[in-house]
């Protein structure tokens, strides 16, 4: 019984005990406002880690999500700064996150690629096009109308809570309607556990990868527009990395890499278990270059113990 408990809630029990363990080392760490710093900065992965969820319980990957966050965030911000409305440019940018998840999806299930590759290919193309697009500058929105608008997406404010907050717990709340609620997500869950039975149930299974992979490309391009808000500007290499940390917060979530078996909510409490290992090293003044070993260290350690109890 007891192992059983712990199985199926170990990424909120490991959560919580890290949470306890920092705030012994660090009294700033159960602040209010690092509470909400925490947040803030943990959105945007966040929301490229809920599509992710999608993805991986089909059993697939997705390595193209931080190079559509670049380009789509380039579009975005390049047309606020041309003095297109804002809500036309990030009408705009979603698109073309989707049109790009959905090429994955056509690529891996019409073209019978490997997820891997098909998306690994997709990542190099879409990286080299935000290069060409902004000719390896940052784009910033400059003085234009819509500016200032734009800006609130990422750095604003409601009721005193970060506006990407607000967009992390609805994307969050959406994904676990879809994949809870709908016949949509039992087919993703179905498809993940065993793509042949799958078939024979009547399922277009290539249907439901290639939207699955819409909705990866789809939220990588909100959280590119998140953070090109908030920065106030593209920089042609954001997002570099971005996918390691989104898989990563779906393993710790307790989804499994060959399908079948996670939830939605399992993953932000990965992305929240990075997030604040994050926000304690820099509390703590660690450089930067031992941060990543030890989150490497954590998710190594997260995986053994996930294979240990399986």
């Amino acid at each position: 019984m007891n192992r059983e408990f712990f199985k199926k809630y170990k990424s909120i029990i490991g959560l919580i005990l890290f949470s306890i363990i920092i705030s012994i080392f660090n009294k700033d760490f159960l602040t209010v406002n690092n509470i909400l710093n925490i947040l803030r900065q943990t959105s945007i992965n966040s929301i490229i880690a809920a599509g992710m969820t999608f993805v991986v319980l089909t059993g697939g990957i997705d390595l193209s999500v931080g190079s559509i966050l670049a380009f789509s965030g380039a579009v975005c911000i390049s047309m606020v700064s041309a003095g297109f409305s804002v809500f036309l440019a990030v009408i705009v940018a979603l698109i073309i996150g989707s049109i790009i998840g959905i090429l994955n999806g056509i690529f891996i299930s019409k073209g019978k690629l490997q997820p891997f590759i098909a998306t690994l290919a997709t990542m190099t193309i879409v990286r080299g096009a935000t290069l060409v697009f902004t000719d390896g500058r940052p784009i910033t929105s400059g003085g234009s109308k819509g500016a200032q608008a734009f800006r609130n997406i990422g750095a604003g404010y409601f009721l005193k809570i970060p506006i990407p907050i607000y967009i992390m717990v609805i994307v969050f709340l959406l994904s676990y309607y879809l994949l809870k609620h709908m016949k949509f997500g039992r087919y993703v869950y179905s498809l993940g556990g065993n793509e042949e039975a799958t078939k024979l149930s009547g399922i277009n299974v290539d249907k439901v990868k290639i939207f699955v992979y819409g909705i990866s490309g789809f939220l990588a391009a909100l959280a590119g527009i998140v953070m090109t808000s908030r920065l106030s500007s593209a920089q042609p290499n954001a997002g570099v990395g971005y996918e390691l940390d989104a898989i990563a917060s779906v393993v710790l979530g307790g989804t499994s890499l060959t399908g079948g078996v996670g939830s939605v909510l399992g993953t932000i409490v990965g992305a929240l278990i990075i997030g604040i290992i994050n926000n304690a090293l820099n509390l703590m003044n660690v450089s930067s270059y031992y941060q990543t070993m030890v989150k490497g260290i954590v998710i190594l350690l997260a995986v053994l113990l996930d294979r240990k109890n399986d």
